[in-house]
């Protein structure tokens, strides 16, 4: 098994991607709240904050729950999918390019608002 920079770099741009997928971005989060119960943090009165907690205490849910709230551990599963794609399934190179390109997009765009809206 060998793999060129490039590929190393694609894979790695398609990994954050579809973690920060997984993890944060508001069009999975009907998925996510499957696991999750919402906590509403009010010891700063004038700031409340809402924080996820897994459902249940053990088991299936609870992993689940732990799973999403994390992107390290999410991140871990995820490189292992992108992995299990890009080497046993055919033509999968063109959905990993395609997370790929989003991820750089989305670092790209992060980098022009700092630059535009942070002076």
């Amino acid at each position: 098994m060998e793999i060129t920079f490039i590929e190393l770099l694609i894979l790695s741009l398609a990994c954050f991607r579809l973690t920060r997928l997984i993890v944060f971005d508001r069009i999975t989060e009907p998925f996510r709240i499957l696991f999750l119960d919402e906590k509403l943090d009010v010891e700063d009165i004038s700031n409340p904050e809402i924080y996820y907690v897994p459902t249940e205490k053990s088991g299936f849910m609870n992993f689940t729950g732990q799973l999403i709230t994390c992107h390290w551990c999410t991140g871990i599963w995820v490189a292992f999918f992108i992995m299990w794609l890009h080497f046993f399934v055919p033509y999968s190179m063109y959905f990993i390019i395609m997370l790929a390109l989003a991820g750089l997009a989305s670092i790209i765009e992060v980098v022009v608002q700092k630059f535009m809206y942070d002076n």
